[in-house]
C-alpha cells in the first residue's frame, strides 16, 4: 500500500503473511490512540482541531493537491466530509480482501457508482456498459448521464465477443470511451461478463483513441470473498456495502477500490460533492467486516441446498443459480475462472407468470418480502415490479426477465426452514 507502514498496519509476522480475516480485527487502528479501546470509538465530530495555523494550511494544501516542499505526505484530520478516523480505518480494511492500493467509501452503492463514473468522464465521453445492471445503475447511465452530455452504448452480458466488439465500434464513433462498466454476475439473472475480454477491449481502445478507459466491475453479488476482479486486470471494483459487507440490513453504504492513481480523482470528487459516508455507518461496517467471511460462506452453503430444492419443484420452471451452470458452457468456463464460489442470491422463475409470483410471495411466512440482498435474513422480491421496474419492459424481455421471475437472497436461517417456507408458499402459486 502507498500509506505509511505503521505497527497498526501490520500484514505479516516475520515471514508469515496474515490473512484478511485476521487483519479485520485490528488493521488500521491503534488502541493507544483511543484510550486503549479495543474497538475504534465512533468519532461523531464534524471538524478537527489542528495544532497550528501553519499545520492547517499545509493539510489543506495536501488535500487540495497543492502540496509544497516540506508538507506532510497525507493530510491530517480536517473535516468529516474529507476524512474521519472511522472512515480511514474502514478504507484501510476494505483494501485487504481485494488487495487494492486504495478504497473510498460512500453514502450508498449508487453514490460510489455515480461518483466513480463522473470522476473519470467528461462531456462528450461515452460509457460502454454491459446489461443488465442493477436497476439504479441502468437508470443513471441511460437517463441521467445524457443530461451531462455523456453517452452510453450497451452490450448484453452474455454476448459473444463479436457482438461486444460491435458495441465498442459503435461507441468509438460517438466520442472518447471513458469507462467500461459491467456487473458480474448480473443482477438479477446471474449471467457472467468476461473480464479478460474487457481488458482486451480496453487495450485496443487505448491504441485507437489514445486513452485507456477505466474498467469498473460491480462486484456486489460475490465479493469480496468469492471474486477478486482487481487480480484479473480490472481497474476498479465497486460495492454496495449495504449488502453482504454490511450484512445486517441496518445501513446504506458503498465503496470503490483500485490503485492509488485510479482512485485519486474519485476521492477528490467525493470531497467536492459530498457523497462521503458518515462516521457511525463506517463504525458499523467495521463491526460487519469482522464476520463477513463466515457469514458469506454460511449463506453460500445454504443457498446450494435451497437451490437444489427449487430445481426439483414442479411449479418452478428455471433456477438461475450459478452452481447449475452447464459444465463446458461459456458461462461455466468464465465463472470457474473468475470466481471461487456460487453466491447466495439467485433468481428463479415460477410457472404462471407475475400473478403466480405475487401469490407465492404473499404466502411466505419466514422469508421477508423486501428489496436488497446479502443480509442475515432471507429476502425475496419481484425485480420486474420493484428494483428493475424503471428499466424499459422491452429491454427486460430481451434480457430474459420472465414475468414470474423472483429474486431470492438466502440468509443465515436454517436452510430446511427456508425450504419449508418456500414449499408451502409454492402451493399458492
Amino acid at each position: 500500500m502507498s500509506k505509511p507502514d505503521k505497527t497498526y498496519r501490520k500484514r505479516a509476522l516475520g515471514d508469515h503473511v496474515l490473512s484478511p480475516e485476521t487483519m479485520m480485527m485490528s488493521y488500521g487502528f491503534d488502541p493507544k490512540l483511543s484510550e486503549g479501546s479495543i474497538k475504534p470509538p465512533v468519532f461523531l465530530t464534524s471538524t478537527f482541531a489542528y495544532a497550528s495555523a501553519e499545520e492547517g494550511a499545509a493539510f489543506f494544501r495536501v488535500m487540495g493537491g497543492r502540496a509544497q516542499a516540506g508538507d506532510p505526505e497525507t493530510a491530517g484530520l480536517l473535516y468529516s466530509r474529507f476524512n474521519n478516523p472511522n472512515m480511514e480505518v474502514l478504507e484501510d480494511r476494505l483494501t485487504l480482501f481485494d488487495k487494492a492500493e486504495d478504497a473510498v467509501v460512500f453514502s450508498s452503492g449508487m453514490s460510489a457508482i455515480s461518483t466513480a463514473i463522473m470522476a473519470h468522464s467528461k462531456a462528450g465521453d461515452v460509457v460502454l456498459h454491459s446489461t443488465p445492471l442493477y436497476g439504479g445503475t441502468e437508470t443513471m447511465i441511460r437517463n441521467v448521464l445524457p443530461n451531462y452530455a455523456i453517452a452510453q452504448v450497451e452490450f448484453v452480458a452474455m454476448a459473444p465477443e463479436a457482438e461486444v466488439k460491435k458495441a465498442m465500434e459503435e461507441a468509438l464513433t460517438q466520442g472518447r470511451i471513458s469507462v467500461i462498466m459491467a456487473e458480474s454476475p448480473t443482477n438479477p439473472t446471474n449471467e457472467i461478463v468476461d473480464f479478460a475480454l474487457l481488458v482486451a477491449l480496453a487495450d485496443e481502445i487505448e491504441q485507437r483513441q489514445g486513452h485507456r478507459p477505466i474498467i469498473m466491475i460491480d462486484n456486489t453479488f460475490l465479493g469480496p470473498i468469492a471474486q477478486h476482479p482487481l487480480e484479473q486486470g480490472i481497474d476498479m471494483v465497486l460495492y454496495s456495502l449495504t449488502k453482504y459487507v454490511g450484512g445486517h440490513s441496518d445501513l446504506v453504504a458503498g465503496a470503490a477500490l483500485g490503485s492509488d492513481a485510479v482512485m485519486a480523482p474519485v476521492r477528490k470528487l467525493r470531497s467536492a460533492i459530498g457523497t462521503n459516508l458518515d462516521p457511525h455507518s463506517c463504525w458499523m461496517l467495521l463491526r460487519s467486516l469482522e464476520t463477513v467471511k463466515i457469514r458469506m460462506e454460511a449463506a453460500f452453503n445454504s443457498a446450494r441446498i435451497v437451490a437444489e430444492f427449487l430445481r426439483d419443484h414442479p411449479k418452478v420452471q428455471k433456477v438461475r443459480y450459478l452452481g447449475f451452470l452447464e459444465e463446458g458452457s461459456r458461462d461455466h468456463t468464465l465463472h470457474t475462472r473468475q470466481a471461487t464460489m456460487n453466491g447466495s442470491t439467485f433468481a428463479f422463475d415460477i410457472k404462471g407468470g407475475e400473478d403466480a409470483a405475487f401469490r407465492f410471495q404473499n404466502a411466505l411466512k419466514v422469508i421477508k418480502l423486501a428489496v436488497s440482498l446479502g443480509g442475515t435474513e432471507s429476502l425475496i422480491s419481484h425485480p420486474g415490479s420493484t428494483t428493475h421496474s424503471g428499466v424499459d419492459p422491452l429491454l427486460r424481455a430481451r434480457l430474459g426477465f420472465d414475468p414470474g421471475m423472483v429474486r431470492l437472497s438466502v440468509g443465515l436461517e436454517n436452510p430446511q426452514d427456508i425450504i419449508a417456507d418456500l414449499n408451502q408458499a409454492l402451493e399458492h402459486a
